[in-house]
């Protein structure tokens, strides 16, 4: 595990859905060592997210959930990388919605595994946010990528199409509360509006 670490792009955009638009800020995590790295989360620019990667072999484009803006730079940062794009069977129709020429390259399941430089991640649905929201837990690293499904202060948002409230609480209590005690989790994903 020498070597490993976790850093963070962030990128700013839109999101669309039910005739809205926001404007946001999405968290661009990388995983890996000097050698290999995945992506969690390409959103808006496919460019500086190819920068920050650098030299490394991209592994995988990892997507915690479809909404346009965790997606929207997937296909163009899979086509300069090779990397596949994986995403949670469950949510290939919002998928679609954003791209409905491209499909992914693999679809996740729970309790899979996924392995960077020599460090582990194990898939977790967490449905609420959408119905294939998937968060990443990284044992070894002590810490859990939770996309949406976690909000700075609370769950994340369930006020638009394909979202349900009692879910994604029944999601963070069984799936996420569940965890080893202290288990951090990196910053929220975007700064969201009230009204999502």
């Amino acid at each position: 595990m020498t070597g490993v670490r976790i850093e963070r792009l962030t990128s700013s955009g839109t999101f669309s859905l039910d005739g809205g638009l926001w404007d946001v800020e999405n968290n661009v995590w990388i995983v890996g060592d000097d050698r290999e790295a995945i992506v969690i989360d390409a959103a808006h620019d496919a460019d500086a997210i190819a920068a920050a990667v650098g030299d490394r072999r991209l592994t995988a484009i990892v997507c915690t959930h479809a909404h346009n803006d965790h997606v929207n730079a997937a296909p163009a940062l899979a086509e300069a990388t090779g990397a596949p794009i994986l995403l949670y069977l469950d949510d290939r129709l919002l998928w679609k919605r954003t791209h409905p020429e491209h499909s992914p390259d693999g679809y996740l399941s729970h309790d899979q595994r996924i392995d960077v430089a020599g460090t582990e991640l194990r898939m977790i649905h967490t449905p609420g946010h959408t119905p294939g929201s998937i968060c990443l837990y990284a044992s070894t690293l002590g810490t859990v990528f939770t996309g949406d499904t976690l909000f700075a202060g609370g769950p994340g948002a369930t006020g638009r199409s394909y979202s349900d409230f009692p879910t994604i609480i029944r999601s963070i209590r069984d799936r996420l509360l569940t965890l080893p005690p202290g288990t951090p989790g990196p910053r929220r994903s975007r700064s969201a509006p009230d009204s999502w």
